[in-house]
């Protein structure tokens, strides 16, 4: 029976998130986070970019190291040679790719000006998998832009030639969160059986429908034969009205009528991480968790009815569909009260000392704690507030990775 994955896209499309941001060293904790749930891959990226150049090489010394394991790193570029070929002069040791390229009519004509026509689309997209194959790409997924808006006999046609040229799955991206539950199912499972490749599910929230449009999609796929593989960001961020929400996508995947008893998860997700990522995702982002949101919102298990209250303190099954200790929720959170040491861009090397000291971290020379401290400093400089915790021990157990994520380097 083929099975569900995640491929999540907060480090790629969540960031182009207008008026949103995650600093270097955030998308670096942000992968970590998604390898500790069991995410099988995360969007980590541009590998075009030259700003993400040094973060990008530094994430995949991390999986050299074992520290982000067993996740996969892809990045994220556009369907042509010169994308391909760049990617690799920046990032030779990048080893998954995601190549994108709009399909439809409209982006035809509306995008392209008439420029392209669609066997030039497609020609496009196999000169990018023929050159990320031959420069050492060891996964590349397809993705059709605008899929949902794209004549479906094109679009089996463009998934069967990425297929013959060697690509390994073909994501379906309905760009404007224009499908349905019932249309997407139709067309992934149309995709699966005819182009006969793993689907990938792209969904955006722009009529409300991007974690169910991911379930019923994947769905279709599976229904088709094929594995599926689901985008999500963390908390849902993304352009517009977002993507689909990783934890949400999981607990409908896994808790939702009929669903689980079919179909399953490829590896082993940890729900029990869900809390924690949604925490870090929404003070990175400066983006708060809507009190109605499904797991990790405040009210998500919360009970005012009597009725309710009444019912669920008799058994918790009566009002909740899944216990708050699967979300990693229900231990108490400590909130410093009385005299509070903060590790910013000013610090001393005193109240770092002493408030790394909490952490149980010491250090073998006062000249260590002064590298670690100008790391510290330059990681508030990038991210403009104060480093959670796990930063902290991030940048003291990794400085030379620390100092590659700080490592900005302007065009002369």
């Amino acid at each position: 029976m083929p099975k569900i994955y995640f491929i999540d896209v907060t480090n790629r499309d969540g960031v182009q998130t207008a008026k949103l941001g995650l600093s270097k060293l955030e998308k670096t904790m942000m992968n970590i986070y998604l390898n500790e749930m069991g995410v099988f891959q995360s969007e980590f990226g541009f590998p075009t970019t030259r700003h993400e150049s040094r973060y990008l090489q530094a994430n995949l010394e991390l999986t050299e190291m074992g520290v982000l394991k067993p996740i996969r790193l892809g990045g994220w570029i556009r369907a042509i040679v010169d994308d391909v070929e760049t990617a690799f002069k920046l990032v030779p040791n990048i080893r998954h790719l995601n190549l994108s390229i709009s399909t439809s009519d409209q982006m035809l004509y509306g995008k392209f000006q008439g420029r392209k026509t669609r066997d030039d689309i497609i020609n496009n997209m196999v000169e990018a998998v023929d050159a990320a194959r031959a420069l050492g790409a060891e996964s590349i997924g397809v993705n059709a832009e605008d899929a949902s808006r794209t004549d479906l006999d094109f679009l089996i046609k463009f998934g069967l030639a990425a297929k013959e040229h060697g690509a390994d799955r073909l994501r379906y991206c309905d760009t404007l969160g224009y499908d349905n539950p019932f249309t997407i199912y139709e067309t992934c499972r149309a995709l699966a059986e005819n182009v006969g490749m793993p689907i990938e599910q792209h969904c955006h929230h722009d009529l409300g429908m991007a974690v169910a449009n991911s379930i019923a999609g994947a769905k279709g796929a599976i229904d088709g034969g094929q594995d599926a593989y689901i985008n999500t960001t963390v908390n849902g961020v993304g352009e517009r009205a977002g993507n689909a929400d990783l934890v949400a996508v999981i607990l409908a995947a896994t808790k939702s009528k009929g669903f689980a008893d079919k179909y399953r998860l490829g590896g082993s997700i940890k729900l029990t991480k869900a809390a924690k990522i949604a925490e870090f995702a929404s003070y990175a982002f400066d983006v708060p968790i809507p009190i109605n949101q499904p797991g990790v919102g405040a009210n998500a298990f919360a009970h005012a009815s009597g009725i309710h209250a009444d019912g669920v303190l008799k058994d918790p099954e009566n009002y909740e569909l899944y216990s708050f200790r699967e979300l990693g929720r229900g231990k108490p959170k400590f909130v410093e009260t009385g005299r509070e040491i903060i590790a910013g861009q000013y610090s001393g090397i005193s109240g770092f000392s002493h408030l790394m000291g909490k952490m149980d971290v010491s250090f073998s020379s006062r000249e260590e704690a002064n590298e670690i401290l100008e790391l510290v400093r330059y990681a508030n400089v990038e991210a403009q507030k104060p480093l959670v915790e796990e930063e902290l021990l991030f940048i003291a157990k990794y400085p030379q990775i620390a100092r590659k994520l700080l490592t900005l380097t302007p065009l002369e």
